[in-house]
C-alpha cells in the first residue's frame, strides 16, 4: 500500500538523501525540476523531432516540443484539481502535506509531462521500430558478439528498444560528467514518467498495464530500485523487476492521451486531411446535454457564432479539454484506493462514461485508418528506417570492430559526452553510448549526418 505523504519525496539522483532539502525561498524542489528540464538541450532538441507529421512544413504542425508543452499544460490542470481534493480530504495531515498537494503537486506533474517524450529518437515511433529492426537483423558475425557479450536483459534493451525507458536514462545518465545523477531531478518527478515499471525482460507483456512496455534499461535498474524503495512503490513480483505504477503516472498518461488524440485531429484539419464537418462531429460526440457548463447545445450555439474555421476547432478543443480534465479528476479520486494499492488495471481515460469512450474509439478508428496511414506519415516512417538503420550500421562498427581503420576515424565524429572506452567500459556500455548518440539527434541532424557519411552532401572548393 502506497501513501500520499511518502510519494512526493524530494530526494534527487546523484545526491545523498541528507542533501535534498530546499534552500531557496523562491523555488521549491519541484519547480526546479520543471526549470531544469525546460532549459535543457535534450528538451530543446524536441523542437525538431517528429510528433506525427513530417517536419518542417509550410503549415505549422506539432513537434515533440510543442506537444510536450501542451501535455504539461493539461497535466498541471489535472494536478491542481486532484491535488486540492487530496489536501482537503486528509485534514489530519501536516501543513507541508497540504501545501504540497495544493501548490506544488502541479509542478511535479508539469515537469514529468515535459519530460515524458525526452527519450524518443528521431522520426517518431518509427525511430524506435528502426532501432529494434536493426538489432534484430545484425549480420552473423556481429550477432555472435552481441549474444556473447550481453546478458539476456541487456540484449532486449536493444531488441525491444523503448523510448520510455530511454527517457529515464536521458535524465539520469552522467554523459561524461564526473558527477553522477544526470539532471538530478527529484524521485517524485522521475517516478511520474515511468509508465511501465519493469525491465526489458518482463516488459512487452500486454496482459498487464504495468508491463505493456518497459520503463528502464538494465543500466538504470539500480536507480529505479532506489526510487521505488524511497517512495514506497511495491514490487508486484518478488522474483523479477515488476513494480506497481506510481499513482502520479496515471495523471501524466491521461494528459498525454488527451493531447495526442485531440491535437492530432487539429493538425489533420490544418493539413486538409480531415474536413471541418468531420472533426466537428467527432468532437461534438464527446459532449452531452446534461452538463450545465459543457452542454452540447450551448457549445454548438457558441460554435456557430465563430467565423474562422481554425478558431471553431480551437474553441471545441478548449471545451473538450476542460470536460476531460473535470471527468478524469473525478475518476482519479473515485479510484484512490486502487491507485494506492497499485491495482488500477486501466488508464484513467478507460473509465470515462460510455458516451465519451465511444467517441474516443471513433477518433482512434479514424486516426488509424485515415491519419497514421497517410502518405506523408508513411514517407517519414520509411525515411526513419533508412536513416537510423544506416547510422546504426555505421557507428555500431566502432564497438563491434574497433580495429577497423574506418571505425577509428568514425570514433572522432562521436561527441565527447557519448563515451566509448574499450578498457574502462563494458561492451554493453559502449553500445549504449552509440544508441544514446543516435537517439539524441534531431530529425534534421540525423538526415544531414546520413547524407555526409554517404558522400551525398559534401562541399568542396574545387
Amino acid at each position: 500500500m502506497m501513501h500520499w505523504n511518502k510519494l512526493y519525496n524530494n530526494t534527487r539522483t546523484g545526491r545523498k538523501k541528507s542533501e535534498n532539502t530546499t534552500t531557496s525561498s523562491n523555488r521549491n524542489s519541484f519547480q526546479r525540476d520543471y526549470d531544469r528540464i525546460i532549459f535543457s538541450s535534450a528538451f530543446r532538441r524536441l523542437q525538431n523531432k517528429t510528433q506525427v507529421f513530417p517536419l518542417p512544413g509550410t503549415v505549422f504542425v506539432h513537434n515533440r516540443l510543442t506537444h510536450s508543452l501542451e501535455v504539461a499544460s493539461v497535466g498541471r490542470s489535472l494536478a491542481s484539481a486532484i491535488g486540492k481534493r487530496i489536501a482537503d480530504k486528509y485534514t489530519n495531515e501536516t501543513e507541508a502535506f497540504k501545501d504540497f498537494y495544493k501548490y506544488e503537486f502541479s509542478s511535479v506533474i508539469g515537469a514529468a509531462c515535459l519530460a515524458h517524450d525526452i527519450g524518443n529518437p528521431p522520426f517518431g515511433h518509427s525511430g524506435e521500430d528502426a532501432i529494434r529492426y536493426f538489432f534484430e537483423n545484425l549480420p552473423a558475425s556481429e550477432k555472435s558478439i552481441f549474444e556473447t557479450q550481453l546478458s539476456t536483459n541487456q540484449q532486449l534493451d536493444f531488441l525491444k528498444f523503448e523510448g520510455n525507458a530511454n527517457a529515464i536514462r536521458t535524465l539520469t545518465h552522467p554523459f561524461g560528467e564526473n558527477e553522477l545523477g544526470g539532471y538530478k531531478l527529484t524521485y517524485a518527478t522521475l517516478a511520474s514518467i515511468v509508465k511501465y515499471p519493469t525491465d526489458s525482460t518482463n516488459g512487452f507483456n500486454k496482459k498487464s498495464l504495468h508491463t505493456k512496455k518497459s520503463g528502464f534499461f538494465d543500466s538504470e535498474i539500480h536507480i529505479w530500485e532506489d526510487i521505488a524503495k524511497t517512495l514506497g512503490i511495491p514490487k508486484l513480483s518478488e522474483d523479477s523487476h515488476i513494480y506497481a505504477r506510481h499513482p502520479f503516472v496515471y495523471i501524466v498518461e491521461a494528459a498525454d492521451d488527451i493531447c495526442y488524440r485531440i491535437i492530432d485531429l487539429e493538425d489533420s484539419h490544418r493539413l486538409g486531411i480531415i474536413s471541418l464537418e468531420r472533426i466537428t462531429e467527432l468532437y461534438m460526440d464527446m459532449f452531452g446535454d446534461s452538463h450545465n457548463y459543457f452542454n452540447r447545445s450551448k457549445i454548438r450555439e457558441q460554435y456557430e457564432k465563430i467565423n474562422d474555421d481554425n478558431n471553431k476547432i480551437q474553441y471545441l478543443r478548449a471545451m473538450l479539454i476542460g470536460l476531460l480534465v473535470e471527468n478524469i479528476s473525478n475518476i482519479f479520486m473515485s479510484n484512490e484506493m486502487l491507485l494506492l494499492e497499485g491495482n488500477l488495471s486501466k488508464s484513467l481515460l478507460d473509465y470515462l462514461p460510455e458516451q465519451q469512450l465511444k467517441a474516443i474509439k471513433q477518433i482512434d478508428d479514424w486516426s488509424v485508418k485515415d491519419l497514421y496511414n497517410h502518405t506523408s506519415i508513411v514517407e517519414i516512417e520509411v525515411a526513419g528506417y533508412k536513416v537510423i538503420g544506416e547510422l546504426l550500421k555505421t557507428f555500431t562498427g566502432v564497438v563491434f570492430n574497433e580495429s577497423n581503420p574506418l571505425n577509428k576515424k568514425l570514433l572522432k565524429l562521436i561527441p565527447a559526452q557519448f563515451i566509448i572506452d574499450y578498457e574502462q567500459q563494458s561492451f554493453y556500455e559502449n553500445l549504449m553510448s552509440i544508441v544514446d548518440y543516435i537517439t539524441s539527434m534531431t530529425d534534421l541532424y540525423a538526415v544531414d549526418l546520413y547524407k555526409k557519411i554517404n558522400g551525398m552532401n559534401l562541399i568542396t572548393n574545387v
